[in-house]
């Protein structure tokens, strides 16, 4: 089985994180196949036919919608991202085919000029509307049930981000929620959903290696590629 895994952009340790999530599929038996820098989002997309699953843990995007803080339009020129057509329609076709994706943490905030990205997903970030809290003390991350990804998986507590008030489609079911500390407001942070043919699942967590170093979202990240890859 091979997997496509984008990787990278600004203000996390992306090759840190990748290198987790490699090692999860890699025991799951891909072949990963990483693609970094902003040409990396083009030809991740591309490289998507015979692929069972792409996973994307990155932060590309245009850097210049509406919203978007000043600090991040001033690198937009060097660090920018849009998929082409032919990436886009790549993606369709690999899910058309049944295959899986799994998006990881900042993956709501890529390609804000692609609403088919956001339909996949089931959400996205609205700059000046989503936002989190600076990473601090743990989170308390409640645990549902009724689906194979989570089923049996204890609630636990985690050092992450919890990503608050993101845009979600209506009808979205959460399997893990966490609330913004300063408000106590429970945020979804973990889905699975099934569109255009193939399965999807979001976890907003994964900000840090340490995340994936706690065992309940260790697990959950296992199972994760396991269920987008068995529709």
């Amino acid at each position: 089985m091979r997997a496509v895994l984008l990787s990278g952009g600004l203000t996390h340790d992306f090759p840190a994180t990748t290198g987790c999530l490699t090692e999860l599929l890699a025991g799951a038996g891909f072949d990963v196949g990483v693609h970094t820098g902003t040409s990396g989002v083009d030809s991740a997309l591309e490289d998507l036919p015979g692929a069972a699953l792409l996973v994307v843990n990155a932060l590309r995007w245009t850097m210049t919608c509406a919203g978007t803080p000043e600090r991040y339009r001033a690198q937009a020129e060097v660090e920018a991202a849009s998929p082409s057509p032919r990436a886009r329609e790549a993606l369709g076709r690999h899910l058309a085919a049944g295959g899986g994706v799994l998006a990881m943490h900042t993956a709501t905030l890529c390609f804000d000029d692609w609403p088919g990205w956001a339909d996949t997903l089931g959400a996205r970030w609205e700059w000046g509307h989503s936002h989190h809290p600076p990473l601090g003390p743990p989170i308390d991350v409640t645990v549902g049930e009724g689906h194979p990804v989570v089923d049996g998986i204890d609630d636990f507590t985690i050092v992450d981000e919890v990503y608050s008030d993101l845009r979600t489609a209506p009808g979205l079911t959460a399997l893990a929620t966490a609330a913004t500390p300063a408000t106590d407001a429970v945020q979804p942070m973990l889905w699975a959903r099934e569109h255009g043919g193939g399965r999807v699942v979001y976890d907003a967590l994964g900000h840090h290696p340490p995340s994936y170093a706690v065992p309940e979202h260790r697990e959950i990240v296992r199972r994760a590629i396991g269920w987008v890859t068995s529709g």
